[in-house]
């Protein structure tokens, strides 16, 4: 139930954070190669190209990364508990 909860949490930061880079970069592209505003083309690009793009990669690698610490943290939790007794 934890790795569940860690990947959703990474999913939502992940799209969150990852749709913030998105428009960092659309905002970058239509400055570097001067993209046209005409009747908001440039708003439109980068809202429907980057935005989705960057919160789809975000989501992925956020969830990904989240599940993956989960579940390696729950074999360290197993590991520990099936290690004999060794007095010191």
């Amino acid at each position: 139930m934890r790795i569940a909860f860690l990947a959703i949490a990474g999913l939502v930061m992940g799209v969150v954070g990852g749709a913030t880079i998105g428009i960092g970069l659309g905002l970058a592209w239509i400055e570097m190669f001067n993209t046209s505003e005409f009747e908001g083309y440039a708003g439109m690009l980068v809202f429907f190209t980057f935005m989705p793009l960057g919160a789809l990669v975000g989501g992925l690698a956020g969830a990904t990364l989240f599940g993956m610490a989960a579940f390696r943290e729950q074999e360290v939790a197993i590991a520990r508990q099936r290690m004999p007794y060794e007095p010191h």
